[in-house]
């Protein structure tokens, strides 16, 4: 980089910070409007029956205005297939479908009121897993299923290839396979969902306070769904609690609140309560992963077949397609010659999957990086040795089409394995040690993402206007949507460095569908890139209308213009104008225009061909992590001792909310390896809170020691990559490799409980002398 940046790459506090901390910060659940009234939602209390109502007693009950039922509405079914009816007619199909719902005066009248309806059932035995339902026996679980697959519950399947896999298979010296099995995961937000209605009976329509992360595709699917033109409603985005790609999707509720606002023509408010955030939210997918890979005599990788069955549960949601994702990482992490991939969801009566931070990178990369340590010890080859020479380079295409015109993976395997030498060092000292209670050990893992978005969509573009009142402050109005992750400060930082203003005098817009330009929504790790790209490319249109008034008014010349301090100077220092006064030049005299420019940023990326295979992102990110853990073989309980991070971000925009990005999410990798399950046993959620969902604290928060490596991809603003979802990815593959590592056990499932550590150790007592 030559330019010379005094904001990009400060550690800046969030634009929004004193906001949040003074308590004045306004979520969904703070939204109060003149006469609003309160839903509540009906669920099932079984996940397979048939049902009848009787809302006599609750539509008798003072305070309740509106009861609606499957026979009360005329709306289009929801979700990625269009398979999910927004209220259950007679039948239900898992545990959080909806049958029934209320407006009423008060919150608990609307609860009261659901608690009246009588529900007649008659139970149905579930069918709760994926490979039951596969066989022929099987019931029909969505009747509105596409039915354009050999099997009656398939709801998607993804099929990918490169390479000569019988070839691959001769070249191979060690051929393993193993099965890999991945657990249900839970969002567990702070903020519980919720959505506010407001419809219009004279304009018809419709406002929606919705904490959404795609409010334009939101508008779209509500449109959809009530039959309107989508420019008859209106998304306004509160503060968000908490996202993590739980709000990729649009749910029922969001649409009944709509139908009971239409149905009362007042505001209507529906909260979830926690336990409510825990049955009806959605998860990530559990997935059963059958991994079979080769290595050559010199310890390269050769092949990878995959076949993956995922748990869809009753519906499909956008996290039917993570095999959209999970291909990448089997195809193109580390130099592969050939992959076949094949991956199915497959309907059932559980509770249905959706977008989950890495959108299943994370399932994916716990199964190929188990199976390098794997594959390391059947050819006797270093754990850290067998990844260097396999790693990705600069300039590599994949076999898949993904072009990596810039790659960190080789340096960031460097930095991990030479910052955990010592922990490893030790580690063999303690695996040497008979009987020992306390074994340490470390693993690695590596992780390849989208680092400039995803083309998925038409467009993965995003608009931006910037301007500059006559007194010197800057709005952006950006189509991006701000969930927690800092990309208001981020934008903020762009224009103060390109302007020359100061944080204090600008102002981020990005609320309002009525007011802010097109955006595919905050997904992919692609806000900062695309949105950031988006402020440059609105700055460049600008810069030089303000330049060519400050020239004019300074009689400079052509000498190069530099905006800093709130002012516009000549280079050499010589002379200045402040920006406010250029403005209003520009504003009162001629050519008597705005201080305004827009501009919409699309990404240098292609739509995959009918084989997957295309260069799908604008940028990659690349990461590696090494964890040092400490098991205790009397308890089975795991300490993360240390976590190493070198993550290739590309360019460094603000180191402060970089690291708060990669703590929050190895933290949430944490819990992935360890803690986090919701279990269910015949389609009911036995852990709906947060005393039984096991959550890291606190105390669980090991040592993180973060290294960026900046790679400057020329396609990034500054030559910045997403950096997101990275951190969470290798984070519990690397922890079952170290704990494979510490005991010498295969762990083949997460999460990583100590009854599963102390039955691995019962099983292979012999191999540590612990009987």
């Amino acid at each position: 980089m030559k330019k010379q940046l005094d904001i990009i790459g400060q550690g800046l506090p969030k634009h929004d910070a004193g906001l949040r901390v003074s308590g004045k910060a306004i979520y969904g659940q703070d939204i109060v409007l003149p006469g609003m009234l309160y839903g509540a939602i009906l669920r099932t209390e079984h996940p397979s029956a048939s049902f009848s109502l009787d809302l006599t007693d609750a539509l008798a009950l003072p305070g309740v205005v509106c009861i609606l039922t499957a026979d009360d509405v005329d709306v289009n079914r929801i979700g990625y297939k269009r398979d999910h009816p927004v209220l259950k007619q007679g039948e239900v199909c898992c545990i959080r479908d909806e049958i029934a719902a209320v407006a009423a005066e008060t919150r608990e009248i609307a609860e009261a009121a659901v608690r009246r309806i009588k529900v007649q059932y008659e139970v149905r035995k579930p069918c709760c897993d994926p490979f039951d339902a596969l066989q022929e026996e099987a019931p029909l679980i969505n009747r509105y299923a596409s039915g354009k697959f050999s099997n009656k519950n398939i709801a998607e399947t993804f099929h990918y290839a490169h390479g000569d896999l019988d070839a691959e298979r001769t070249r191979s010296r060690i051929i393993l396979n193993r099965r890999f099995t991945l657990p249900r995961m839970t969002h567990a937000c702070l903020g519980p969902s919720s959505i506010t209605a407001d419809y219009d009976v004279v304009s018809r329509k419709l406002k929606l306070y919705s904490s959404t992360q795609v409010p334009f595709l939101y508008q779209r699917d509500m449109a959809h769904a009530l039959k309107m033109p989508p420019s008859d409603i209106r998304i306004i985005q509160p503060i968000i609690g908490g996202g993590f790609g739980s709000k990729l999707d649009m749910y029922p509720f969001e649409v009944i609140c709509a139908l009971l606002s239409m149905r009362t023509g007042r505001p209507v408010q529906i909260v979830y309560s926690r336990k409510e955030e825990f049955i009806a939210s959605p998860t990530r997918q559990p997935m059963v992963i059958d991994l079979t890979a080769g290595i050559d005599a010199d310890g390269k990788f050769t092949f990878r077949e995959v076949d993956i069955v995922k748990d869809n549960g009753a519906y499909t949601s956008w996290g039917a397609t993570t095999p959209f994702v999970i291909m990448q990482a089997f195809s193109s992490l580390y130099k592969v010659r050939a992959c076949r991939f094949d991956a199915k969801a497959v309907y059932t009566h559980n509770v249905f999957a959706g977008s989950f931070r890495g959108y299943g990178n994370p399932q994916a990369t716990f199964a190929l990086e188990r199976m390098i340590d794997l594959l390391a010890d059947a050819i006797g080859m270093d754990k850290a040795v067998i990844r260097r020479i396999n790693a990705n380079e600069p300039g590599e295409i994949t076999g898949q089409g993904l072009h990596y015109e810039t790659c960190g993976h080789g340096e960031c395997l460097d930095v991990v394995i030479r910052q955990s030498a010592d922990a490893r060092s030790t580690a063999i000292d303690a695996a040497s040690r008979d009987r020992a209670r306390y074994r340490s050990g470390v693993g690695f893992a590596s992780m390849l993402h989208v680092g400039g978005g995803a083309k998925i969509y038409r467009s993965d573009g995003c608009g931006t206007t910037v301007r500059i009142d006559p007194y010197g402050h800057c709005t952006i109005i950006t189509g991006s949507t701000e969930i927690g992750q800092g990309s208001e400060t981020v934008l903020a930082m762009i224009a103060a460095e390109e302007l020359g203003i100061s944080l204090d005098r600008i102002t981020v817009i990005n609320s309002d569908t009525d007011v802010k330009p097109w955006d595919v929504g905050v997904h992919a790790s692609r806000t900062s890139f695309v949105a950031g790209n988006s402020l440059l490319g609105a700055i460049a249109i600008l810069r030089p209308k303000l330049e060519s008034k400050a020239r004019q008014l300074l009689q400079s010349g052509d000498i190069d213009l530099l905006f800093r301090n709130g002012r516009i100077e000549t280079n050499d220092g010589e002379a200045h104008i402040a920006l406010d006064k250029v403005v209003r030049e520009m504003h009162f005299g001629e050519p008597n225009e705005l201080a305004v420019a827009s501009y919409f940023y699309e990404p240098p990326s292609q739509f995959q061909d009918a084989g997957f295979k295309g260069n799908v992102s604008g940028s990659y990110a690349f990461a590696a992590q090494a964890i040092e853990v400490e098991v205790d073989c009397c308890t089975g309980n795991v300490r993360v001792k240390n976590v190493w991070v070198a993550q290739d971000v590309g360019k460094v925009l603000n180191q402060m909310l970089l690291e708060g990005q990669i703590h929050g999410g190895v933290l949430q990798g944490i819990g992935y390896a360890l803690y986090e399950e919701l279990l269910m046993d015949e389609g009911y959620i036995l852990n709906p809170n947060f005393h039984n969902y096991k959550l890291p604290t606190a105390a669980d928060v090991p040592p993180i020691h973060f290294h960026p490596v900046e790679t400057y991809d020329r396609h990034g603003p500054y030559g910045a990559k997403g950096v997101g979802e990275a951190p969470l990815i290798p984070t519990a593959a690397a922890i079952a490799n170290a704990v494979s590592n510490a005991i010498g056990v295969e762990i083949s499932s997460l999460p990583v409980t100590p009854e599963k550590v102390l039955r691995a150790l019962e099983e292979n007592k012999h191999k540590l002398h612990l009987a």
